[in-house]
């Protein structure tokens, strides 16, 4: 199985809830993995919260995004 993103709610600072096709809620916190060019944007939080979920997983406007295996891993069970 593929892993897919369904929802994601924003928490607060680089805090996101997401709930995975596998019926599992993980809660990520993103701040140390804003690194390189194509995080930068995201490191204002304003920016940081308007995500939207493309091609099963979370994506902002800029096509920054993550693989769902890595925030899987990298989540804790809500």
């Amino acid at each position: 199985m593929f892993l897919e993103i369904n929802k994601a709610e924003y928490l607060g600072d680089y805090r996101i809830r997401l709930w995975f096709n596998n019926d599992e809620v993980r809660d990520v916190d993103l701040s140390g993995s804003l690194k390189g060019e194509a995080f930068r944007p995201l490191m204002d939080k304003d920016y940081f919260k308007c995500f939207s979920i493309r091609f099963n997983t979370i994506e902002w406007e800029n096509g920054a995004d993550f693989a769902p295996e890595y925030l899987y891993e990298i989540g804790a069970v809500a």
